[in-house]
Parts: C-alpha cells; sequence; structure tokens
C-alpha cells in the first residue's frame, strides 16, 4: 500500500493514476478525498499510515511546517512505512527545512525538487488571467517550466523502483523560458490574443535547469511548447467557465 498525500491534487492524482495503472494499492491523504489527513490534526496520522509501505508528500510545498513534516516521517518510519518521497520546491529556505527534517527522520527519503508546473497556466493560478486574455507576472523572470506529468513519473518511479535512497532530483524542463515567451507559446496553441503585462516594479529570478528528469527516467523532459500544444487540444483556454 503507498499512501499519497495530496493525492486530489494537481500533481498528487496524477501520481495515484500512475501507481494505480501498475495495479498497485494506493491510499489517497486529504481533507477533501480518501482517507482524512490533516497536517494540523496528527490525530489523522496514524489511521492513514496503518498498512502503509511508502509515503509520497505530493501537496503544494507550503503546505506543511518543517517540525511536521519531521514528525509524520519519524511516525511513518516506527509504522514501517520507511520508504518517503518528499514533493519540495526549488530555492526556497523553507523547502530545504522540510528536506533536512525528512533526512534527519530516520527514513529512507528521496526528494524531488521541482520547477514551477507549466499546469500552473491550465489548471493553477493563472489560468484565469489566461482566459481573460491578460497575464501578469514580473518580466525579468525565467523559469525551466516542468511538466506535470514529468513530474508524476518520476514520483511513481521513485516510490516503486530501488536506487533513490538519500536521492534528491531537481526535476525541470529542458530550457529556461520567460513568463513572457510561455504566454507567446500558448497564444500561439490557442490562436488567440493573451497579452503579457510586465509586473510594476518587479524584477524576476533566473532558475537554472536540473537533470532530475533524465536520470530518474531515463528521457529528456517533456517541452513547453508540447504541453501547450496538448493542452490547447483540450479546449480548456477557450471557454472562462473552465476558470
Amino acid at each position: 500500500m503507498t499512501l499519497v498525500l495530496g493525492g486530489t491534487g494537481q500533481i498528487g492524482r496524477r501520481i495515484v493514476q500512475r501507481l494505480t495503472g501498475r495495479d498497485l494499492r494506493v491510499r489517497i491523504g486529504s481533507r477533501s478525498g480518501g482517507v482524512p489527513f490533516d497536517w494540523t490534526d496528527t490525530a489523522t496520522w496514524a489511521p492513514a499510515l496503518d498498512g502503509v509501505h511508502a509515503a509520497c508528500i505530493a501537496g503544494r510545498p507550503s503546505i506543511a511546517a518543517p517540525a511536521a513534516i519531521g514528525a509524520f516521517a519519524r511516525l511513518a518510519v516506527a509504522s514501517d512505512a520507511r520508504r518517503l518521497v518528499l514533493l519540495s520546491a526549488r530555492g526556497e529556505p523553507e523547502a530545504q527545512a522540510r528536506e533536512r527534517a525528512l533526512a534527519a527522520s530516520g527514513a529512507d527519503w528521496t526528494v524531488l525538487r521541482a520547477a514551477l508546473p507549466a499546469q500552473d497556466f491550465s489548471e493553477g493560478p493563472l489560468l484565469g488571467p489566461v482566459l481573460n486574455g491578460e497575464v501578469v507576472l514580473p518580466a525579468g523572470a525565467a523559469e525551466p517550466f516542468v511538466d506535470a506529468a514529468d513530474i508524476a513519473d518520476a514520483a511513481a518511479a521513485v516510490l516503486t523502483e530501488d536506487g533513490h535512497r538519500g536521492r534528491t532530483y531537481d526535476l525541470t524542463g529542458p530550457r529556461l523560458l520567460t513568463f513572457a515567451a510561455a504566454v507567446a507559446a500558448i497564444a500561439e496553441a490557442t490562436g488567440r490574443h493573451i497579452a503579457f503585462v510586465p509586473a510594476p516594479a518587479s524584477s524576476g529570478r533566473r532558475t537554472p535547469l536540473g537533470d532530475g528528469v533524465r536520470q530518474v527516467l531515463r528521457r529528456p523532459p517533456r517541452d513547453f511548447t508540447d504541453y501547450a500544444r496538448d493542452t490547447a487540444a483540450t479546449g480548456i483556454w477557450n471557454t472562462k467557465d473552465a476558470a
């Protein structure tokens, strides 16, 4: 049995799909579906871990404090769920503190540090602006957007394969893309005019590429233009009802 915390979310539900697609037993832990699980209610932790041999913490990285991650990881180890996978963020001190708490727990841990998911434009906070035809973001920012499918594939692999204990993988797309270029790619894929508006008085970061997708999956990551093309074909960017 594999426990996927945040298994109803953007990344978590994809991880669940991949595990169940392999005919593996999966338990979803969340406040909105599956087995009740709440990071602020420690009484929900042990029932979620009952009979579990591996767990993936797949919610947004800000969902739990480092102390909670450490306490949960220690309880998981005591419950014989030693294989723990943490979906983390890149370059954030709070995320690094969560990683250290996991590593100190005695678990057979693996960390997946993911760049911003491309799906933020179609399933997350940027869907509304895309539908409205105007996206306001930092002008100087460049991000190696990673496809949520690649994150889920990597998580399923490290949950089910040996050789990933104590490893940290940086999951990114194959190239850096400015927010303006990402919006332009979506506009081209949809055939719509979508304006990019530089955020006032903002300067963006440029985050480095990582090779985690290739290390784990032995294939290159999907490019943002592939994501934009495939997502445009679903029609989600052509109706405001989607927001």
